[in-house]
């Protein structure tokens, strides 16, 4: 099978290609401890429309919430839960990468408040529970299948020439890594994330989320994490939205280094379209050089064959309409 099945032959995929022969094989090849690529989830290894898969997650601990105390039901972001207001949920991570946090505040305070006091096992498993039972608003599939296939390949092939490959998000760390290793295979250590404050309860012999919110990972946070956690520049950065610059722009900076950016642009295979939120990134690729990924010209498939559908044919679309979420979980 040749490399990146899913790709076409495109020169997008032929500049990837090249990158990891280069910097894997030959005698100018790097060490295989200087083959470090970082990559963004949501938006580069899986959906983030109609809404990030952690908001989803979120709606059902928010709308509980508010059942329970309907004063809540009052104010955002609770409101949005109890009424499956995906266009509020949406656009405040849409108004963030625009600029504007004064909904991604919101969001984190109900974040903080709906963790608190849980235990990081607790939480972790109620991911499992959730990611097990839940299914994607507008492709009606388990989220498993509704990662980038290409994108998984990408991640085998990098693997496969001695690249480690890091996950490096926006999203809460600890919501992704119970996950990580078997949708991509990158392992719970490799993650790196956005997170909540913790403390060790010496009651329980536990670790806990504490009521503040402790750094949110993107933006310029991004190349500072990759540095703290990894110590090395990596040498390829793949994302897709404006909170990827200062990461791809990190990676760009290596003497061998390659940035790419992920562009939706594909209406007709279940890959919701959109540049809002990845404006400023697309205009940085441009006047630097970088390698922009168009989902319809590069992907010949785009998600994974869920069984019961056919590879190429996307599932009947119902976005813009609440999402089925798992019964929520107690602490």
């Amino acid at each position: 099978m040749p490399d990146l099945p899913s790709w076409r032959d495109t020169p997008t995929r032929r500049a990837i290609l090249d990158l990891v022969a280069a910097v894997a094989t030959g005698p100018d090849a790097l060490p295989p401890a200087e083959r470090v690529a970082v990559l963004d989830n949501d938006g580069t290894l899986w959906t983030e429309k109609p809404l990030p898969v952690q908001l989803h997650f979120l709606v059902a601990q928010w709308a509980q919430a508010a059942a329970n105390d309907p004063a809540l039901a009052e104010s955002q972001p609770y409101r949005a839960a109890a009424t499956g207001d995906l266009a509020w949920l949406g656009g405040a991570v849409d108004k963030h990468y625009a600029g504007d946090d004064t909904d991604l505040r919101l969001l984190i305070e109900a974040v903080v408040a709906a963790q608190a006091g849980r235990s990081v096992g607790t939480y972790a498993d109620s991911v499992r529970a959730f990611l097990d039972e839940a299914t994607h608003p507008a492709l009606g599939t388990p989220y498993r299948y509704a990662t980038y296939q290409p994108m998984r390949e990408l991640l085998d092939l990098l693997r496969a020439h001695g690249f480690s490959t890091y996950i490096t998000s926006g999203g809460d760390r600890d919501f992704m890594r119970p996950f990580t290793e078997d949708y991509y295979g990158v392992a719970p250590e490799q993650v790196v994330g956005s997170s909540l404050g913790l403390s060790y309860d010496d009651e329980t012999d536990d670790v806990v989320y504490g009521s503040s919110f402790s750094f949110m990972d993107d933006g310029p946070e991004k190349p500072v994490r990759i540095w703290s956690r990894i110590g090395r520049r990596p040498v390829l950065a793949v994302g897709n939205s404006n909170g990827d610059v200062p990461m791809l722009a990190y990676a760009a900076g290596h003497p061998r280094g390659m940035a790419v950016l992920i562009r939706h642009d594909d209406p007709d295979r279940g890959d919701l379209p959109y540049d809002k939120g990845a404006d400023q990134a697309l205009i940085a690729a441009a006047d630097r050089g970088w390698t922009v990924v168009s989902v319809r010209d590069d992907w010949s498939q785009v998600f994974p064959t869920a069984p019961g559908t056919a590879q190429g044919i996307a599932p009947v679309s119902t976005a813009g309409t609440a999402p089925r979420v798992p019964e929520a979980r107690g602490r």
